[in-house]
């Protein structure tokens, strides 16, 4: 599936947020002097690519990567304006930690920074779960063929194997 496009001023943004209101869960910007702990965190449960996105993130002011802790513990991550401005990502939540609701919060908080700073609509690029980005937020797919921004990205060649 091609990028999605969210409109942020469609009702279904409300109702993810009420879906999703957790006392126990604290969803913040990262501050700059945690920038190390979260970007080795990202590298270490998800990729090296989507540390170097939230890097960038993080050195914006303000910073536009959002963390969820449970319990002062770094549970997710949603970012916004990293690959390209009015996009939303990279986000992740730790593998013990899905299916508790975390994602659709990070989401619904992360495209409310995002209306905040002016925009109308965000686009997910390349999206793994489209189908939980279109149930959750209203999603629809953006009709364009290939991989968009990340077609011609530049990727770790992969080590050769020895027989």
């Amino acid at each position: 599936m091609g990028d999605l496009l969210v409109s942020l001023y469609d009702p279904g943004l409300e109702r993810l947020g009420q879906r999703t209101e957790r006392t126990d869960l604290t969803i913040r910007p990262v501050l700059a002097p945690e920038r190390h702990i979260v970007v080795a965190w990202i590298q270490r449960h998800f990729s090296e690519n989507w540390a170097s996105e939230a890097a960038i993130a993080i050195g914006r002011q303000p910073s536009s990567c959002l963390i969820a802790l449970s319990n002062g513990q770094l549970v997710g991550f949603a970012c916004y304006d990293a690959i390209a401005r009015g996009f939303f990502g990279p986000t992740g939540v730790a593998e013990a930690s899905r299916g508790q609701g975390i994602g659709a919060a990070l989401l619904h908080r992360t495209l409310l920074a995002m209306k905040a700073m002016g925009y109308a609509y965000a686009v997910i690029g390349d999206p793994g779960p489209a189908r939980f980005y279109i149930d959750a937020v209203g999603a629809i797919e953006i009709p364009v063929s290939g991989k968009g921004i990340y077609a011609d990205m530049l990727r770790t060649p992969r080590p050769a194997v020895v027989t």
